[in-house]
């Protein structure tokens, strides 16, 4: 069995991978029960909204109806609200704009929706670090980190039945709607499915710290205006390699995760909230 499913994309200035993440869409396997996309171009100054106009005829093929909304306003969390108003179904699976998914996730998310209780999903990610080589070093370091390795991470695609979505009104106005969302459901409550996707990791260095200190201020944003949520965090898994023997394992890899972790700590400029690194 799996329930009705909205698909919701925020996109801001996503013309470089839009066409990426509505193709993988479109590859999808068909879910037992309706599914429909809508993306939010919000506050996009390149053809973001445009190209995913082209997709319309497609997915009307495919039987998966696409909405596409262009907002003037930038900002992913209104972009969200605005998806959620506009939503036919009461589950939905929220997908970044940047992430491919694989051709099962979206039947295994709906999937694994299907319940009365509360029930949070995602899939397993796949980091994407194809540019930049003190990228995929890092990468190759953090894609270690139990957060990434055990539990439901979320980040990139995180979905949610009725129930589930039920635990919050409208999106606050904060950075980290993965962490939030993820927070607002126990361990057991949270499920991952077998299928992948793909999320990419910010290229070159100077980029990669200022999203590392947007993430790290977004989740202490998290647990300073939620401190309840955190106690849903997740426990470091027993069967986890420990920290060390990761870093003895990879030492260029924890080298690079280092030198990033020392540098969101100095003194900076102040910066955007929604500095991208792209």
């Amino acid at each position: 069995m799996s329930v009705a499913c909205s698909i919701l994309i925020p996109a801001h200035n996503e013309a470089a991978y839009i066409g990426l993440c509505l193709e993988a869409l479109l590859a999808s396997e068909a879910a037992a029960a309706a599914i429909e996309v809508i993306v939010m171009a919000n506050g996009c100054t390149d053809d973001t909204a445009a190209r995913a106009q082209t997709y319309h005829a497609r997915f009307a093929a495919k039987g998966w109806p696409l909405t596409v909304l262009d907002l003037p306003q930038g900002g992913k969390m209104a972009a969200l609200n605005s998806g959620d108003q506009r939503a036919q179904h009461s589950a939905r699976i929220y997908v970044d704009a940047d992430v491919v998914v694989s051709k099962p996730l979206i039947a295994q998310l709906a999937a694994a929706l299907d319940g009365e209780g509360p029930r949070y999903a995602s899939g397993g990610p796949v980091v994407r670090a194809a540019g930049s080589a003190f990228t995929r070093i890092y990468a190759r370091f953090w894609a270690s980190l139990p957060f990434v390795t055990h539990g439901v991470p979320g980040f990139g695609v995180f979905a949610v039945n009725a129930a589930a979505r039920a635990r919050w009104g409208e999106f606050p106005d904060i950075i980290s709607d993965d962490t939030f969302v993820r927070l607002s459901f126990t361990p057991q409550e949270r499920h991952r499915v077998p299928a992948t996707y793909e999320w990419p990791m910010i290229e070159g260095a100077g980029p990669l710290i200022r999203v590392r200190r947007r993430q790290d201020i977004g989740v202490a944003e998290v647990k300073s205006l939620f401190p309840s949520l955190w106690d849903n965090h997740d426990p470091v898994p027993a069967d986890a390699p420990p920290f060390w023997r990761r870093a003895l394992r990879d030492p260029l890899g924890f080298a690079a995760f280092a030198v990033v972790g020392l540098a969101v700590r100095l003194p900076h400029r102040k910066q955007e909230r929604w500095a991208r690194g792209r």
